[in-house]
């Protein structure tokens, strides 16, 4: 399963779509600070590097706040194009720029793990004023450990996140870090990170302004419950996300065992394997918290199946 929505709003601004059949000549512009833009080029249609250069010549970039990239296609088509060095060349006429969603692909233009990424660590250096920074897929994804002082919220979607990623954002200096989700997905599709590799974030000591942490779609939601349960990093969070992944009574007996967690606001646990039994206890046992134990899965034999893999 993929997604299968492109998005509606971002940043707090309405988006609004530029693609190879956009014509400013045509129809009307939004001013370019009021709207998220999202550029994209479609299958079998020009290159996303054609689409990028006449955006970047119809609309003021310089009052762009917020840009999201969409479909850039496949090394398989003729005029692929990686946008990330195309976004590195042009960092001088987005001085505003401040949020950044990588890879607004939907389902039917590629499934989520058939994204096709290269290196993105060379972005946080050319926008080192990025306070929000959101992606989409991990295939060939390449990362270093980020420094920034701006950055408040970091997101990575994926049905399968590496290992090598995870392990570079715990690496990461983001002292103002104040959201962060990673979708661990899958092995069969790359997502091979271990308990180990989130320790850091876990520990409490990477990111000193966390408050919300979602540590999400995950085959192994049990061990993932197990390690936050005893983790350092849950006492100043607001918000926690074990969500989309295959959790179950096991996950949820080692969250009520551990540390208190009445002190969050949030807790989402949507699309689990809980049985009835144990979502009342675990309303009963936070009764100030809004959970969210919506989408009650049951295993189709010993297979459980995380919310976003393919």
């Amino acid at each position: 399963m993929g997604v299968y929505q492109h998005l509606q709003g971002f940043a707090g601004l309405p988006v609004f779509g530029f693609g190879p059949d956009t014509d400013p000549k045509e129809e009307t512009l939004p001013a370019a600070g009021d709207a998220a833009w999202r550029v994209a080029t479609e299958y079998d249609s020009v290159s996303f590097a054609e689409v990028f250069e006449r955006f970047r010549g119809a609309v003021d970039t310089r009052e762009v706040s917020a840009l999201i990239v969409g479909y850039w296609g496949a090394d398989y088509d003729e005029h692929y194009t990686d946008p990330a060095p195309l976004l590195v060349e042009a960092a001088g006429s987005f001085p505003k720029l401040r949020s950044l969603f990588y890879g607004d692909i939907t389902g039917e233009e590629s499934e989520i793990s058939w994204i096709e990424h290269g290196d993105i660590s060379p972005l946080f250096a050319a926008y080192p004023d990025l306070e929000r920074f959101e992606v989409r897929g991990s295939m060939g994804l390449g990362l270093d450990p980020i420094k920034s002082d701006a950055l408040k919220r970091l997101r990575f979607e994926s049905g399968g996140l590496p290992a090598a990623i995870v392990r570079a954002v715990a690496s990461s200096d983001l002292p103002n870090l104040e959201h962060l989700d990673l979708w661990l997905g899958t092995d069969n599709y790359g997502g091979d990170a271990t308990i180990a590799d989130l320790a850091p974030i876990l520990s409490g000591e990477r990111f000193p302004s966390l408050r919300h942490l979602g540590l999400e779609d995950s085959e192994m939601q049990d061990a993932v419950a197990a390690a936050v349960a005893g983790a350092p990093v849950v006492a100043r969070l607001e918000s926690l996300s074990l969500a989309m992944g295959a959790l179950t009574n096991e996950g949820a007996e080692a969250l009520l065992s551990g540390q208190p967690l009445t002190h969050l606001r949030n807790l989402d646990l949507h699309h689990h394997y809980l049985t009835d039994e144990m979502m009342e206890r675990v309303r009963a046992a936070l009764p100030g918290v809004n959970v969210d134990l919506d989408e009650q899965e049951t295993a189709d034999g010993e297979w459980r199946y995380i919310a976003v893999s393919e």
